[in-house]
């Protein structure tokens, strides 16, 4: 073992192994610690998983964007973050494609997904 995997040993977040199996096009909604001065809250951001990257390394993250009055708002959030609590899998979404990048240009019908049934 070489001194890179002892570093990234140590920077691995134990709550990985706690999120559930998702993909792009589901519907999730992420946990994720705000730290406002002394204080600290949790904060639900709910939205379409448009892409993930590298779901297994410590460089791995994943893209969730929602639409709040009228304005797309993406997240990136790093699988290894401490700041991600939780994920939870609110409606599982057909996709065909790995990263739904299209979505920025859409509104409305155009912008929903599909629901998987067959994934429950």
């Amino acid at each position: 073992m070489n001194l890179i995997d002892i570093v990234n040993e140590d920077h691995k977040n134990p709550n990985v192994e706690k999120y559930p199996d998702f993909r792009t096009g589901d519907t999730v909604a992420v946990h994720a610690k705000i730290t406002e001065g002394a204080k600290s809250r949790i904060q639900i951001f709910q939205g379409v998983v448009i892409a993930i990257k590298e779901k297994n390394r410590l460089s791995g993250h994943f893209r969730v964007r929602k639409v709040s009055s009228g304005i797309g708002v993406e997240r990136v959030f790093p699988f290894h973050s401490p700041n991600v609590d939780e994920i939870k899998i609110v409606q599982r979404g057909k996709s065909r494609r790995a990263k739904l990048y299209y979505l920025r240009d859409r509104s409305g019908k155009s912008a929903r997904i599909a629901i998987d049934y067959d994934r429950r």
